[in-house]
C-alpha cells in the first residue's frame, strides 16, 4: 500500500527502548534478488555473482535470455563463470571442456559419446525486469515473476537517470534499518542532504502483507544543498522556502523505493501538485551475499530535465557521494558487532519502519523453517 501525500500522523514514542529482534538475520531463499544489472549479464563472457549464499554463473542463452547455473562443474567443481560461452548457448567448463545448456543439463563430455545422464548442475531462475536481472535461488517451484518487487521508474520513459553497485561490507539488514529511517541524513549526511528538521518533523508508518512505507513531510523550510542544486535546475535563480518529502516504499524482500524532493513552500505539493518542484525516486535494492556481506544495487531516478545527460552525471556522483558516507558506517557498525556479540540492539520510535521489515523477514524466514534470531 503506498500512502498518499498528506500530512503524517504523530508517532508515539516509547516510554523506553525496547530490545528489537537479533542484529544479524539470516536470508529468506524463497524470494527474488537481483544478481546484476541487464547489461553486465552478456553472451560472450560469464559472470560470477553470489547470491544469498549461492555462487551462480550468469550468462545469456542463444536467444538473449538471462541464466544463472550453480558456478561448479559436475565434474570436479570447477567454477563454470571461468569457463567459455559457445555459440549455440552453452557453457563450457574451463576444467575439462563438459558443456551445459541454460537448464544446467550437461550436453557434451570429452573423449565419450554417452552423458551420464547425473551430470546436472542446479539452474535457478532467473528474469530480466528493470534494467536488472533477478534470480530465485529457493524452491523453484514458487518462483512467480509477478513477485519481483515493482520498479518501472528505472525503465520507463517518463523517469531518467542512472546509478552504480556498492558491495557493502555488512548484514543486508543493516543496510534496510538504514534506509527505512532517514533521520541519519541529519548526522551523516550534514553536508548534502541533511537538516534540523529531519529529527524534527513527525512521521506515518503503515504495512500492508509484504510491504512497508514510511512517510514524512517538512513544510517551510530552507532547501538543503542537493536540493537546492536540484531546483535551480529547473528553475534557474530559485531562492525561497521549500516543502520537502520523503515517502519510503520497502517491498519484500530486500527492495526500497523513496520518493524523494522538494517543491516551492505553499504551492500544494502534499496535495497532490509537485509541479513547482523537483521529484526523484531512490530506487535501492539489497542483495545478500553471505552474513557480513551484501550487493547494494542503487539508482537515483527523476522525472525533470530528461535529456540532460549532465544532470544525469551529477546526480550519479552527488549520490555516490552520500552513499559512500552510509558504506563508511554501516562498515563500522558491522565492525561492532562483530566485536560485541552480546550486545542486542535496542529500538527508538523513529525505528517503527525497519521494525516492521524485520517482522516480514522473519516471518518468511519461519515459513521456510528457520528463525531470524539463528545464526546460519
Amino acid at each position: 500500500m503506498t500512502i498518499a501525500a498528506s500530512a503524517p500522523a504523530q508517532q508515539t514514542v516509547q516510554s523506553s527502548p525496547q530490545p528489537a529482534a537479533a542484529k544479524i538475520f539470516p536470508y529468506p531463499l524463497d524470494a527474488w534478488y537481483v544478481a546484476a544489472w541487464d547489461h553486465e549479464v552478456t553472451a560472450k563472457t560469464p559472470l560470477a555473482r553470489t547470491v544469498a549464499g549461492k555462487p551462480l554463473a550468469l550468462f545469456r542463452d542463444q536467444d538473449g535470455q538471462p541464466a544463472a547455473l550453480a558456478d561448479a562443474c559436475w565434474h570436479r567443481l570447477a567454477p563454470l563463470s571461468q569457463g567459455k560461452l559457445l555459440g549455440n548457448g552453452e557453457i563450457q567448463c574451463p576444467y575439462h571442456g563438459l558443456q551445459y545448456n541454460a537448464a544446467g543439463r550437461c550436453t557434451h563430455m570429452p573423449a565419450q559419446e554417452t552423458i551420464n545422464p547425473s551430470a546436472v548442475v542446479p539452474s535457478y531462475p532467473a528474469v530480466e525486469r528493470y534494467r536488472y536481472v533477478w534470480v530465485w535461488v529457493g524452491d523453484p517451484e514458487k518462483a512467480d515473476p509477478d513477485q519481483i518487487p515493482d520498479m518501472h521508474q528505472m525503465s520507463s520513459s517518463e523517469w531518467a537517470g542512472d546509478g552504480e553497485t556498492i558491495t557493502a561490507d555488512c548484514n543486508y539488514q543493516l543496510i534496510l534499518d538504514n534506509l527505512m529511517d532517514l533521520t541519519h541524513e541529519e548526522f551523516v549526511h550534514s553536508s548534502s542532504i541533511g537538516q534540523d528538521e529531519l529529527s524534527e518533523s513527525d512521521f506515518d508508518t503503515s504495512h500492508d502483507g509484504q510491504t512497508v512505507t514510511v512517510s514524512r513531510w517538512m513544510y517551510d523550510i530552507d532547501a538543503p544543498p542537493f536540493w537546492l542544486k536540484n531546483m535551480r535546475d529547473k528553475f534557474p535563480g530559485f531562492d525561497g522556502k521549500v516543502d520537502r518529502w520523503q515517502i519510503i516504499h520497502y517491498q519484500y524482500p530486500g527492495t526500497i523505493c523513496i520518493d524523494v524532493g522538494v517543491a516551492a513552500a505553499g504551492t500544494g505539493a502534499p496535495e497532490g501538485d509537485r509541479s513547482q518542484g523537483v521529484n526523484g525516486f531512490v530506487m535501492n535494492t539489497i542483495t545478500p551475499i553471505d552474513l557480513e556481506t551484501s550487493h547494494y544495487f542503487w539508482a537515483f531516478m527523476r522525472n525533470y530535465c530528461l535529456d540532460s545527460q549532465r544532470i544525469t552525471t551529477q546526480l550519479r556522483q552527488g549520490v555516490h557521494g552520500v552513499f559512500k558516507e552510509d558504506e563508511d558506517m554501516l562498515r563500522a557498525q558491522q565492525e561492532a558487532i562483530r566485536a560485541n556479540p552480546d550486545h542486542e540492539f535496542y529500538s527508538l520510535s523513529i525505528d517503527a519502519g525497519g521494525m516492521w521489515v524485520r517482522r516480514i523477514l522473519d516471518e518468511a524466514l519461519a515459513a521456510e523453517g528457520r528463525s531470524g534470531s539463528e545464526k546460519k
